[in-house]
């Protein structure tokens, strides 16, 4: 295994399988970033908890304008603000996408708004689909996402302040501690129309309902592949939890058991319907050892890493250590990347994935550093030399071409984008640029980036 130095900070973690995972710096500078997520293309768009969506560019760079700005209609602070932006299937065609906030009065806001002609650019008018009244200023959960029906998923936590001392995760009759499903493809106020098949369409219960019993959601995630959903449960005291449905999705009315259970294990279970009916975790893990809260993320469907197939990956605020769990359920997790209090994971629209921290402002890419995997070893490629005075020669692995790179300094800086010619090799000039270290990005002809440290002496 070979050691990775990153941003003069030892960015190095171990897992099973001779894996290295590293984080490599793709974009810097936002506030409080709280989603990442993308429409379908490849930009990723990211949310900060202010009120901003950033467009950040495949070579790494942030569009000077915001995508959109709500900070005037939202509540911020602690666990408010922007929270949740979903991109329609059909965003290609009908330009539409939601966002999840909670406004100035901290209730939960379903809105939906449109692109403008501008593709970075969104029109500033929404439309209000829902607004879920909040008790407290936290467990506001506010994730959404797209589901493989088509339908929008909505994630709720129990309403706040400490053991739902309304029981409102139980409650049928409350959206909060609820996973929601709307049909958002209506022309009429509402907006939204509730699928047939939710489970209390038709009796006892809101029709918005899919799911009862999560505490805080702190984000869901849909396996692009297959479908299966995976939710991130914060706990109470001591538990945090996983869960998982397997697709295709039931509409049964799934009980995830909170506040009856935390995790496995019994919370107030007075008045609670029998555990059998319940589902319970996937996976848990101990706030023991500094967790404290976790943050869920995403199965890697992607194919740069292919020790990554099939784990899902997810963290902690408190603690900075990556996750990853397989099929069996079994965990293993990384040293601390310290500094950084993981708020969200993203992927992109091939699969690879992204994290990002509230106090670094920073986000990652997620890699497989391993040289004991010669898949990863046939998508990377050389610079060299490196440390470098005058020049470098850039050279992908793989069958791809390289044609563009980027160059940028520690704070994110731009110093070098140049186009590449159409050959296996390029050397490109860096004489101009003062000694230091670097991050250099090549782009390929398939819209993938790589990222390396350049040394300049």
């Amino acid at each position: 295994m070979k050691n990775i130095i990153l941003l003069g900070m030892t960015m190095l973690s171990f897992f099973g399988y001779s894996q290295v995972i590293s984080l490599t710096q793709f974009a810097s500078g936002f506030t409080n970033p709280v989603e990442i997520t993308h429409a379908g293309d490849s930009r990723l768009f990211v949310v900060q908890q202010g009120g901003l969506i950033k467009v950040v560019n495949a070579n790494g760079t942030t569009n000077a304008t915001p995508f959109l700005n709500l900070s005037s209609i939202i509540s911020t602070g602690g666990e408010r603000g922007l929270l949740g932006l979903a991109f329609h299937p059909n965003y290609a065609t009908n330009g539409l996408f939601f966002v999840n906030y909670t406004n100035t009065a901290g209730n939960t806001v379903i809105a939906r708004y449109s692109v403008s002609a501008n593709p970075n650019v969104a029109s500033t008018t929404g439309t209000i689909l829902m607004t879920i009244t909040q008790p407290f200023s936290n467990h506001n959960g506010g994730s959404i996402k797209f589901g493989p029906d088509g339908y929008l998923y909505i994630g709720m936590g129990d309403g706040g302040s400490g053991g739902d001392p309304g029981n409102r995760s139980q409650n049928i009759s409350d959206n909060l501690g609820k996973m929601l499903r709307i049909d958002v493809n209506s022309s009429v106020a509402p907006f939204y129309t509730n699928p047939a098949t939710n489970p209390y369409v038709g009796i006892a219960g809101n029709d918005e309902i899919w799911a009862i019993g999560l505490r805080n959601p702190w984000k869901f995630s849909f396996n692009r592949l297959n479908g299966d959903l995976w939710i991130a449960d914060v706990g109470q005291n001591a538990i945090e939890e996983i869960d998982k449905i397997s697709s295709p999705l039931p509409n049964t009315g799934i009980n995830f058991g909170w506040r009856c259970y935390e995790g496995n294990s019994a919370y107030i279970t007075t008045g609670c319907a029998a555990a059998s009916t319940m589902t319970f975790p996937f996976t848990e893990y101990s706030r023991s050892g500094g967790a404290c809260s976790v943050t869920g993320g995403y199965v890697y469907t992607g194919t740069l890493y292919p020790n990554f197939q099939n784990k899902y990956f997810f963290t902690d605020y408190c603690d900075d250590k990556i996750r990853m769990v397989n099929s069996a359920g079994t965990i293993t997790m990384t040293t601390a990347f310290s500094g950084n209090n993981f708020a969200t994971f993203g992927e992109d629209f091939a699969g690879e994935l992204y994290v990002a921290g509230i106090s670094s402002g920073i986000i990652f890419k997620i890699q497989d550093a391993s040289s004991a995997t010669s898949d990863f070893e046939k998508n990377e490629f050389s610079l060299f030399p490196n440390p470098a005075k005058n020049s470098i020669s850039i050279k992908l692995s793989n069958d791809n071409l390289a044609t563009k790179i980027t160059i940028f300094d520690l704070t994110g800086k731009l110093i070098l984008s140049q186009k590449l010619e159409n050959n296996p090799e390029n050397t490109i000039s860096i004489s101009s640029i003062t000694k230091g270290i670097y991050m250099v990005s090549v782009e390929t002809e398939n819209g993938i980036s790589y990222s390396k440290k350049l040394i300049i002496e």
